[in-house]
């Protein structure tokens, strides 16, 4: 880079700095050949400035360099700023000296303006360039923003962020979908849910959080899964699955409220406009769910999950946007999530909830087990093996407080947000079945 440091990024390139020098950096992002003018646009992390070259008005050699410009190669320019009203915040730079920190040696396989572009798979492969778009980039601003919120909004209530393991010696849930590992001289797992974890840390700080990776072996090819996602984490102590409810869809709220207030800009470019929620969400029992299916002719068994197309069909009898689906059956649900009775029917239910956005799972959440003696009965009755979660079930031997919480996942909560059909879209570099690089 020798001496030359950016002095100014494209937002502050306004007509406040008119016949003012300015030192800008970014990449190619388009050019024009007008013969003796070249317009080439620098784009860099806040948007593009206009750079503008004359042959009869900036040095030959400048003037010559400018038009081996390629789209995409890295560059550092020192010009002068001049009022332009067409140009990017009506003003655009006068080149004095250029600077090529990476010519770009092919064109990029597809089109970086615009929102649409070709198919998924081909602008994976160069993921990093892909990015490069505004449509993209805009989606991954409002996901900076939705991590942030998340953040102040538990901060806020006393919640403090913790980091669980992601290499651990059993099922996290009891599931098989995990990724085996060798650990030394044994197998590992990578971790599914920080769940346990998350549990044992409340009897210390009572009310935790984690925003980290999860790992799910699910040989699933849709739109809306990833075999490594980030999850939002929750587990608070001495309230149950009402209490974590309500905390969730404040959550939600301050999070699209925080997005509404700082990405306008991202919101006006990808045609969004957010809707304003109420509280509280919209709350059905599964049993309520059941009935409705049944009467929209959709044949279902208690005790069934439902698959996204059998939720799709509900959508006609009003239930879209965000809402919760109470009370599970708990033969669905994971071992430590505490049923709604001792009686024999309300064993059959448990305090669990999903919370959904149309007929996509965004959370799931319960209140969960506090006894040992209850987990070890639903150890046994799930088929578990209890020796294996010994190094869990021994801290239940010192008062673990009643708690409740939920995993959230950031990259579904972003495709309903921002309207994206693709769960990959709203990942940096997706992993799936298919997927192992970039």
């Amino acid at each position: 880079m020798g001496k030359m440091r950016r002095t100014h990024y494209s937002s502050e390139i306004s007509s406040a700095l008119q016949n003012n020098e300015a030192i800008i950096m970014g990449w190619v992002s388009s050019i024009r050949d007008h013969g003796n003018m070249q317009f080439v646009t620098i784009t860099d992390r806040y948007g593009d400035i206009q750079v503008v070259a004359k042959r009869n008005e900036c040095a030959e050699k400048l003037f010559d360099q400018i038009q081996q410009l390629k789209e995409h190669t890295s560059v550092a320019i020192r010009g002068k700023a001049k009022s332009q009203p067409k140009a990017p915040n009506g003003t655009e730079v006068i080149p004095l000296e250029l600077k090529v920190f990476s010519m770009a040696k092919k064109p990029a396989p597809f089109m970086i303006q615009g929102k649409t572009s070709v198919g998924i798979d081909t602008r994976l492969n160069l993921r990093a360039v892909d990015l490069r778009r505004n449509y993209l980039k805009s989606i991954f601003s409002v996901r900076n923003t939705a991590l942030n919120a998340t953040r102040k909004f538990l901060s806020g209530l006393g919640f403090i962020e913790v980091n669980t393991p992601k290499m651990i010696a059993t099922a996290t849930e009891g599931g098989a979908a995990l990724f085996p590992i060798f650990y030394y001289d044994r197998e590992a797992f990578l971790a599914q849910s920080p769940q346990l974890y998350k549990e044992q840390l409340t009897m210390a700080f009572e009310n935790v959080f984690e925003i980290g990776p999860i790992f799910r072996a699910e040989p699933s090819r849709t739109n809306r899964h990833l075999s490594e996602a980030i999850s939002i984490d929750v587990e608070q102590a001495f309230v149950d699955y009402n209490d974590i409810m309500r905390l969730l869809e404040e959550m939600i709220i301050f999070i699209i409220d925080s997005i509404k207030e700082t990405n306008k800009n991202e919101l006006e470019y990808l045609d969004l406009q957010l809707q304003n929620l109420k509280l509280p969400f919209p709350k059905y029992s599964y049993s309520d769910i059941v009935s409705k299916l049944h009467e929209a002719q959709e044949y279902i068994k208690w005790g069934d999950d439902f698959s996204p197309q059998t939720i799709k069909n509900l959508q006609n009898d009003g239930i879209e946007a965000f809402y919760f689906i109470t009370d599970w059956p708990t033969s669905i649900k994971p071992f430590y999530v505490k049923t709604k009775g001792e009686k024999d029917d309300d064993m059959m239910m448990c305090e669990s909830f999903d919370l959904m956005y149309g007929s996509l799972e965004i959370s799931s959440g319960s209140t969960r087990i506090n006894r040992k003696d209850e987990l070890l009965k639903r150890m046994k009755k799930q088929g578990l093996n209890a020796d294996a979660f010994d190094y869990h079930l021994r801290v239940f031997d010192y008062g673990v407080p009643p708690h409740a919480g939920f995993g959230l996942g950031i990259e579904r909560l972003l495709m309903a947000i921002t309207k994206c059909d693709n769960i990959r879209d709203v990942t940096l570099y997706p992993r799936d079945i298919d997927r192992l690089k970039p």
